[in-house]
Parts: structure tokens; C-alpha cells; sequence
């Protein structure tokens, strides 16, 4: 038997930042985003072998050790969401019995790039565990589940959309009350505004390797620090773009459910105004020359999808200059993307 697993990654119109808990657990948080055509996988292979094989082709980490109860972190991280996963899930619904299979996992974009790679990928591992064994999790209980491993099991820095998004999919308003719950506002898009949005958004991935991808990933979590630190401090600019911030997620709802994109363009270039506002360190110098070339070459608004500083940009432009926009960002030394929306959100199968 084979269980295999995919999720869907996400690009984060508005509001990204206020679903972070030390904001959002204060004054509640509000996003709006969508699924794409790009995903996590994973595949388990149960054995009888009293092995646990993990290959990581994302990262290129692997593991072959005996089965155990439990997987002890390494103090440089290696394997961790995969680790954190299996420690709860043999704790909580396995009794506390160990586990043997073969996993691998793989991702269609470098982790750290904005996309809620890491957060999407602790969805499809833990969607395999869900199907293999049976525990019958519906969709709010899998992405809770996956929050609280990655988030409080694992101390990682970030908020809650990313699992929300990848097990919903998708277009989503998200509510982030300050009791820590939750609410999935799924949008039911006419097929025209999905058809004229995939015309008109292009994505462009800023790094070029795996070393720049790293390098990405640490200054995210950068960002993200320095954000609760503002946020704590109640720092009145960051307070205030948060609010901003917001504010966007609903109003860019209201211009996809109408078909308004030049509101959907200004929500989104003022949208990332106020992102700038949450950290000193959301921005850089490199980053800007990308934005004003793109500005400069066919697109209407700029901004990055995720904590910022790099990884992938969100690019709108009229349909009538797609192409021209593409054919000046092939010349940088990033790569463009089309962007393709996933309806669904993740989804496992068996082959016997």
C-alpha cells in the first residue's frame, strides 16, 4: 500500500501579518488569500521492518533510524516539521506506539520562498498520517493540528493562514479572533474573475538557488520576530499598518466578488505601503530595483507574498501587457511564473 498526499501553496493578497497571534490574539486578524497550482507533496510506504526511512528531496535531508516513540530534534533543525509530525501523532493517536514506512517529500517551491512552503508541507505529511490511519480529522481540526505542531510543538515563527489555506483552498477571507479561533470564509469566485485575475497576476521568484532560498527563510523569520516585537511594544506605525492591512483583506474581497481590478490593483500596491510599515527590514534596496523595473516594463502593482524582504512577487498587470512583462522579468536573473488557482485544498489517495 501507498499513501500519497498533496497541498496546495498559497500567494497572500492583504493582510498577511495581523494573523500573526501576539497581533491578532489583541485585536483580531484578517486575510485574504488564494491557493495555486503549485503544492507540497508527500508519500508514506508502511513496512514491518521496525525502520523509519525519511528522504526530504525539499530540503535533501534524509533519516534511516529504528522505529521509536519518539524523534529527538537535532540542535541545526534537520528534519524537524517531519520529526515534530511524527512525535505527536505517535503520541496522540497511536498510544504511544511507534511507527515504521518510508516517507519522502518534495515541494514545487524552494521553503522559505513565501508561499507558506514549511506550513504546507506539515499539512500534507500530517494529511498522510490522517489517511494511513484513519483518524478521520475534518478540515478545521487538520489545519488547528497543523498550526499547533509547527507553531507551539516546534516554536517556529509565523502565523496561522498558511494551514488554513492549504487545507481549505482555494479563494479565502480568514478571521483571526483574539479567543485564537478561526473562521474560513470561502468565496465562491464567478468563473470570469478567476479566468481575468489568471490573465492579469504574475509571480516572480526572486532567488536563484537553494543557498539564497536559506538565506530567504532567515531573514523572513527576521521579519516575523521583529513584527511581534513591534506589535508587543504597541509601536504606533506598525499598529496602524496592521489595521491597514486589515482593512485591504476585506476590501480586495469586495473587488474580486464584483470584478473591480482596478481596486484589486490599488488595494495591492497599498497593501504593500503598509507591509513596509510593519518592519524596517521587509524591504531592501535589491528588492526595490525588482519592483520599479516591473512598475517600469507593464505591471500596475507590486508586492511580495509572504513576511517580505524577498522570495516570490505578486505581479499585476492588464492583461494586454502580460506578455511584455514577462519577456522583461526573463531577463533578470529570477524566474517568472503564470499563476494558475487550486480549488481545492490538500488531498491524500491510496494505491494498492
Amino acid at each position: 500500500m501507498i499513501i500519497r498526499s498533496r497541498a496546495p501553496l498559497r500567494i497572500g493578497f492583504a493582510g498577511g501579518g495581523t494573523d500573526l497571534p501576539s497581533y491578532s490574539n489583541q485585536f483580531g486578524g484578517t486575510v485574504f488569500n488564494a491557493t495555486i497550482g503549485m503544492y507540497a507533496y508527500c508519500t508514506i510506504i508502511p513496512t514491518d521492518d521496525n525502520r523509519i526511512k525519511i528522504y526530504a528531496y525539499d530540503n535533501e535531508n534524509d533519516l534511516d533510524t529504528e522505529s521509536v516513540p519518539y524523534l529527538r530534534i537535532d540542535n541545526d533543525y534537520t528534519l524537524i516539521l517531519h520529526k515534530g509530525i511524527y512525535n505527536r501523532i505517535v503520541k496522540d493517536y497511536n498510544n504511544g506506539k511507534p511507527l515504521s514506512f518510508v516517507m519522502s517529500t518534495s515541494n514545487d517551491a524552494p521553503i522559505g520562498s513565501g508561499l507558506g512552503t514549511s506550513s504546507t508541507m506539515v499539512v500534507a505529511i500530517l494529511e498522510c498520517y490522517n489517511r494511513w490511519l484513519g483518524l478521520g480529522l475534518n478540515d478545521y481540526q487538520k489545519a488547528k493540528l497543523a498550526y499547533e505542531i509547527e507553531r507551539e510543538d516546534l516554536q517556529l515563527a509565523g502565523g496561522k493562514q498558511d494551514h488554513y489555506a492549504a487545507v481549505f483552498g482555494g479563494f479565502n477571507l480568514m478571521e483571526f479572533k483574539t479567543d485564537g479561533s478561526v473562521i474560513v470564509n470561502s468565496l465562491r469566485l464567478d468563473k470570469s474573475r478567476v479566468n481575468e485575475l489568471e490573465c492579469s497576476i504574475l509571480l516572480y521568484y526572486c532567488g536563484t538557488s537553494r543557498k539564497s532560498a536559506d538565506i530567504q527563510k532567515k531573514l523572513a523569520n527576521n521579519i516575523i520576530k521583529d513584527q511581534v516585537t513591534n506589535t508587543s511594544d504597541k509601536t504606533l506605525i506598525t499598529i496602524n499598518a496592521m489595521k491597514n492591512l486589515k482593512q485591504f483583506a476585506y476590501d480586495m474581497k469586495d473587488y474580486v466578488l464584483v470584478g473591480d481590478f482596478e481596486g484589486f490593483s490599488n488595494c495591492l500596491k497599498e497593501g504593500w505601503e503598509n507591509k513596509k510599515k510593519t518592519s524596517s527590514i521587509v524591504s531592501n534596496n535589491e528588492l526595490e530595483e525588482i519592483i520599479n523595473y516591473a512598475l517600469e516594463n507593464g505591471a500596475e502593482s507590486v508586492k511580495v507574498s509572504g513576511a517580505g524582504g524577498g522570495g516570490f512577487l505578486i505581479l499585476y498587470c492588464k492583461p494586454i501587457n502580460r506578455q511584455k512583462l514577462i519577456y522583461a522579468m526573463e531577463k533578470l536573473s529570477g524566474k517568472i511564473y503564470t499563476a494558475k488557482f487550486s480549488k481545492t485544498g490538500v488531498e491524500s489517495w491510496v494505491i494498492n
